[in-house]
């Protein structure tokens, strides 16, 4: 049996809430080489422990939080954390991933990973120090926001090195998007994470960590490590990126026409430079941010610095907040921007799938599919900057129709009707995040065929669109989308940033080294390859389970009739049969059959005779 020699801490903690006991188990080494950590682990776990078509929102369901093997070691960004479990916003296999400060701590606390199930029968929050967990009494955080309760923990804990993960109140109220924040603004955003953490009553996690991370070749990895980061620092793209981070693509997604807008009818914003990376620099950002052993310090904190708002900082916005909640909801300022961040962070929602809920209501609102009655007298409409934070705090509380809008687009759509089921932009229940795909082939396939629902992160292919041709529909499009699902959530696993080898050249090969110094465990690049491979055939095994059909791995209608009303693709919309053909391609390089269900023969190839035999059972 093949034995890890660190990078692994050795120990799992189930948590059961119900019964208010802390059991600790130790990593099987099998366990943990085959499913890597993070993503791979809590999949793993999900299919082993959690009942099929399991209540998102109850007891039997299971919120997994999991390190990767090469969280907290010297590895440019080695500070991600997942959280996983069935999602409430999509019904089938869910998690999101958090970077920061967070994974580091835990496994200095002496865990690789957290299994939280049963439900508390009052708030609770769970304390972890070194070996031990508490459940204390969290009755009178009950209610804070996210970032409040970030601070009363550490006053009233006496340090303020804790880390923290939170919900606020949309957690609590069980919003089907609310997110999981960490360290003052970083958010597990995606599928509704926080929640499940609601549904539980737990409401937040606080660690401290002093112990060590063993380390299999603490001489090879220092090597690896210092290699690595010269040439981080010396690549030309790294002065945009401390400056700028993220929100650089405001102007390329301008420029390349696939900004949303306006609940994604345009594809570019006439008012984009008022909320763009250059006045974010001129106007609101006061300091970098940066997450565990990373040189690139993506992160910008702003401040809103005029206005009835001034003075309010967060960490962001990040692109994907700024289109969404920006030109999406057609916000003309930044400082906007920057406080529907904070509003969000607070209340603990995920800023995407708030923007396109936002979006989706104005559009109603302008429809007359829901009118001000029903608004408690917000006039909601694009642009109307004082609506959409009113109508974000609406939401949170599940007051009047922001209820309804609390469980996602596509629910509210469905029982809305009159036609806003053509322009409620989801995947599976999951909002679209940041790209228009009516000229963009491979990220609409992306989007159809992601394993939360449609998310940039799992395959960022609108790049590869715009270089080999936005009218294609070809073969080589599908492969590359496939490639892209299995090398970026891999880092997901490892638990590591992906922007330094997206950005700065650093090789997968790199990370095969990483993890051999780590683990002491030989591995090649191809292995942790198909390492990702089984966890994504693994995360859509659980989701067949839970009643996912083919009929899902689809785009919202206006990706298809409505076509993009300016700019160099002006007139274009995707073409039904000719993207009903790339699924199909899509499944059949992926072995799956033609109904979108990993193959018997597939599962057995990666390793997956148990859930072949299960999925597969007559």
């Amino acid at each position: 049996m093949t034995q890890f020699k660190g990078g692994y801490v050795g120990k799992i903690a189930r948590i059961n809430l119900t019964k208010s006991k802390v059991e600790t188990e130790k990593v099987k080494p099998a366990f943990a080489v085959k499913y890597l950590g993070g993503r791979g682990w809590c999949a793993r776990l999900m299919w082993d422990e959690i009942p099929a078509h399991t209540d998102p929102l109850g007891p039997k369901n299971k919120l997994i939080i999991a390190t990767g093997p090469l969280s907290g070691l010297l590895v440019p960004g080695a500070g991600k954390t997942s959280f996983a479990a069935i999602s409430p916003a999509t019904g089938y296999y869910g998690d999101s991933n958090t970077g920061a400060m967070f994974s580091p701590e835990l496994k200095q606390a002496g865990f690789d990973a957290l299994i939280l199930e049963g439900k508390a029968s009052k708030p609770i929050y769970l304390w972890i120090e070194d070996g031990k967990i508490e459940l204390r009494n969290a009755d009178f955080y009950w209610g804070m926001g996210c970032l409040e309760v970030e601070d009363s923990l550490k006053k009233d804990l006496g340090d303020e090195l804790i880390r923290v993960a939170s919900i606020g109140q949309a957690g609590e109220n069980l919003v089907k998007f609310a997110c999981i924040t960490c360290d003052y603004g970083r958010q597990a955003g995606r599928t509704g994470m926080g929640a499940v953490m609601g549904s539980k009553k737990v409401k937040a996690i606080a660690v401290r960590g002093s112990l060590d991370i063993p380390v299999a070749d603490p001489e090879a990895m220092q090597k690896i490590f210092e290699k690595s980061m010269r040439q981080i620092v010396q690549h030309p793209v790294l002065d945009i990126w401390r400056r700028q981070g993220t929100m650089q693509f405001i102007d390329w997604t301008q420029e390349n026409v696939c900004l949303p807008t306006r609940n994604f009818l345009s594809a570019t914003y006439e008012k984009y430079r008022g909320i763009n990376g250059d006045i974010m620099e001129k106007t609101a950002k006061v300091a970098d941010r940066s997450c565990f052993a990373c040189p690139i310090a993506c992160g910008n904190f702003c401040i809103v610095n005029k206005g009835p708002h001034k003075g309010i900082g967060v960490e962001g916005p990040e692109y994907e907040t700024a289109s969404m909640i920006g030109s999406n909801c057609a916000l003309p300022k930044l400082g906007d921007v920057i406080y529907a961040n904070y509003l969000c962070d607070n209340l603990g929602m995920d800023t995407i799938s708030a923007g396109n809920v936002v979006a989706f209501a104005i559009e109603c609102y302008e429809k007359g599919i829901i009118t001000k009655e029903d608004l408690n007298g917000i006039e909601l409409k694009f642009g109307n900057t004082q609506a959409v934070f009113d109508f974000l705090e609406m939401i949170a509380k599940r007051e009047a129709v922001g209820d309804l809008f609390a469980e996602g687009v596509k629910k509210a759509a469905e029982k809305l009707g009159k036609g806003s089921e053509k322009f409620a932009i989801q995947v599976k229940g999951l909002e679209i995040s940041g790209y228009d795909v009516r000229a963009a082939q491979a990220m609409g396939l992306a989007y159809a065929t992601a394993d939360i629902g449609a998310h940039h992160n799992r395959a960022w292919a609108i790049g590869y669109d715009i270089e080999v041709g936005r009218e294609n529909y070809d073969k080589k499009k599908v492969k590359k989308v496939i490639d892209l699902q299995h090398s970026r959530p891999l880092f997901d696993m490892l638990g590591t940033c992906r922007f330094q080898w997206l950005e700065t050249g650093i090789e997968l090969d790199v990370y095969a080294r990483f993890y051999e110094a780590a683990t002491g465990i030989k591995t090649t690049t191809e292995n942790l390859l198909r390492a990702s491979e089984r966890v994504y055939n693994l995360a859509r095994a659980i989701s067949v389970r839970e009643g996912l059909t083919s009929k899902e791995d689809w785009l919202p209608e206006r990706s298809f009739t409505d076509p993009v009303p300016e700019g160099h693709v002006k007139g274009a919309t995707l073409d039904k049969r000719k993207f009903k053909r790339m699924v199909k391609t899509y499944y059949k390089l992926r072995g799956w059959d033609e109904k979108g269900v990993p193959t018997q023969k597939k599962l057995d190839e990666l390793g997956l005779k148990d859930v072949s035999k299960k999925l597969h059972a007559p």
